[in-house]
């Protein structure tokens, strides 16, 4: 059987992008990252760690892969603590009856998702026709 190790993101500053994605995901870069270091690694117990490469290029386009990220909190919530590590909002897709999601892009520009916790997916029910 064949297993995702990690998922690799291309990035200006590994350690700035990996500690921004560890503040995300609440888990610590390893030890031995540090401050212009050529790749920094985020290990995820849960799921293939997250491996940030430095290269010399910008980002060019929108991304090919990314992320959705679901809650422990509400989805707004989340929105706002992302907004205070740094992240923007891109695309707002949320809706008036409590449905959608808000794609953000991180402190290099990476578009992701955040979308509904599962207590709010749970929680949710149809307008009354």
């Amino acid at each position: 059987m064949t297993a995702i190790r990690h998922i690799t993101i291309d990035c200006a500053d590994t350690y700035a992008l990996g500690n921004f994605w560890a503040a995300v995901l609440g888990h610590p870069l390893a030890d031995d990252d540090f401050p212009g270091d050529p790749e920094a690694l985020l290990h995820l117990p849960e799921g293939p760690d997250l491996l940030f490469i430095q290269v010399p290029e910008g980002k060019a386009a929108k991304n090919r892969l990314h992320f959705d990220i679901a809650p422990d909190t509400t989805r707004d919530e989340e929105v706002e603590r992302l907004l205070t590590l740094g992240a923007t909002v891109y695309e707002d897709h949320r809706m008036p009856d409590g449905r959608g999601w808000v794609t953000m892009r991180d402190i290099e520009g990476n578009e992701f998702c955040v979308e509904r916790s599962e207590a709010e997916r749970a929680s949710w029910t149809p307008p009354a026709a």
